[in-house]
């Protein structure tokens, strides 16, 4: 026991820099590109941590997660909107809101394996779109809903990078804390059996399905803390981008490139693709529009099949076939 502490600390030791270097890119930096860059990348980072708790960690593929995303965003959004009340209650509101249709989903869904759960999930978030794009009398329909911009802390509304990027930091560092909680908890081991063998999980007594809904359930609320940050920050609601099928199939692949079913895994997914996206679209944007999706996708083909347990163990596999390997 007193060994294993070192090796768990280590463990945390790249989370450790990255946390560490977006504080000091927060209160050092003046350049506000860097500083938008870092709140973006821990914005994606908590989501992507987010669907890891049911995707990764309960093996529940979600590709409609952004139906709790555009919960938390809208909830939020429309209380402050219709009702005056302050978008850190909506916040609130909005992730309870999405755990309960989290748990909906659960008893709905949860005896669908494999791909028919996550076909489930894509019709539940596209049938959420629509009904959000034909409302216009609450929603403003496929217009949107500007954000108004009055400054204050009681307003989720800052004019410095530096609140925004503490907040994603906070809110990143609270999903992975859960990430590692479920690790190492009887939570998480009972998950991993399910995961890899869910009828021999309930031949030894686990309960899946209420593992499953319970995963689904904090899955659903920590993501819709998202979504009210996504649009506070961004100053507008679109309901085509916060409910649509490419930003779930975003927060999956941030999760399967970096290393599913790990605490860091999504973080640095996110880091990469993150950071792969923004280097493509300014180098082949423009003229060659288009042409970066093209080269992303391809990389993003590459990393997974070649290292389809992710990036977090992939590459210390490959590095150890490297040093094994005889040298001729």
């Amino acid at each position: 026991m007193i060994r294993r502490y070192p090796n768990e600390l280590r463990g945390h030791l790249w989370p450790g820099i990255l946390f560490l270097g977006a504080l000091i890119v927060a209160t050092a930096s003046s350049n506000l590109f860097l500083q938008d860059a870092v709140i973006v990348i821990l914005l994606w980072a908590a989501i992507a941590s987010a669907w890891n708790i049911s995707g990764g960690f309960a093996g529940q593929l979600s590709l409609g997660h952004a139906a709790f995303f555009g919960l938390g965003a809208y909830t939020s959004t429309l209380m402050n909107v219709h009702l005056g009340l302050s978008p850190w209650v909506g916040m609130l509101c909005g992730a309870v809101l999405a755990a309960v249709v989290g748990v909906f989903i659960g008893l709905a869904s949860t005896r669908l394996r494999g791909p028919y759960f996550a076909m489930a999930t894509i019709a539940f978030a596209a049938a959420l779109q629509v009904v959000a794009g034909r409302w216009y009398s609450l929603t403003g329909g496929n217009e949107g809903i500007p954000i108004p911009f009055k400054v204050g802390f009681e307003n989720f509304m800052f004019s410095s990078k530096f609140s925004w990027n503490i907040i994603a930091l906070v809110y990143v560092i609270a999903v992975y804390s859960i990430a590692v909680w479920i690790e190492h908890s009887r939570f998480g081991f009972q998950l991993a059996g399910m995961r890899e063998n869910e009828s021999a999980a309930e031949a030894l007594g686990i309960h899946t399905r209420w593992l499953k809904i319970a995963a689904i359930s904090l899955s659903a609320f920590m993501t819709a803390l998202g979504g009210t940050f996504y649009v506070q920050y961004a100053g507008f609601l679109d309901p085509g981008y916060v409910l649509s099928f490419s930003l779930s199939i975003k927060f999956a692949l941030m999760c399967i490139i970096g290393g599913m079913a790990t605490p860091f895994g999504p973080i640095l997914g996110a880091l990469l693709v993150t950071v792969l996206e923004m280097y493509l679209r300014a180098h082949l944007g423009g003229g060659s529009s288009g042409l970066y999706l093209i080269v992303y996708g391809v990389l993003l083909i590459l990393v997974v099949r070649l290292m389809p347990e992710g990036l977090i163990i992939g590459v210390p596999k490959l590095w150890q076939r490297m040093r094994a390997s005889p040298v001729a």
